[in-house]
């Protein structure tokens, strides 16, 4: 599974800048990100190209934040593939807490990032596998850019 980092941040203005030269400084590449607001504060989620130096380098320069570990899902962009993959999760019983998704309009790939729980993960990636989605790992989204 590929690793989002969530980076818990003061909402006011310039954070997003700090975090964004931070991650520019160390030549850790964006590929998709969100952010929750929570009054005070919000929450980053960010899916990059080497995640374990940008947590050390946040963490270093004082922000909160968790590697957590989210199912990354490719396919073709198409019509009903969203509908085709939530499908096969409902009918594995996996439940979607969060998700966001974006397209790679040059590859006409759709990615779709997913925080499940998942209890057996063999299982779900060869279900997925077996109706025409690829599971993206850390080395995977660096070989997206």
């Amino acid at each position: 599974m590929a690793r989002q980092l969530n980076i818990f941040m003061e909402n006011r203005p310039g954070r997003l800048s700090s975090i964004a030269k931070i991650l520019a400084d160390q030549k850790i590449n964006v590929i998709a990100f969100t952010i929750q607001d929570r009054g005070d504060f919000g929450l980053m989620e960010i899916l990059i190209d080497k995640p374990e130096q940008a947590y050390l380098s946040l963490a270093d320069k004082g922000y909160a934040c968790a590697l957590k570990e989210v199912l990354v899902v490719c396919a073709k962009d198409k019509s009903g593939n969203l509908y085709k993959l939530t499908e096969l999760l409902f009918k594995n019983k996996i439940n979607i807490s969060q998700a966001h998704g974006y397209v790679m309009a040059s590859e006409k790939q759709g990615i779709c990032c997913l925080d499940v729980n998942l209890k057996d993960r063999k299982k779900i990636k060869i279900s997925l596998k077996k109706s025409g989605f690829r599971i993206l790992e850390d080395k995977d989204l660096s070989e997206l850019l």
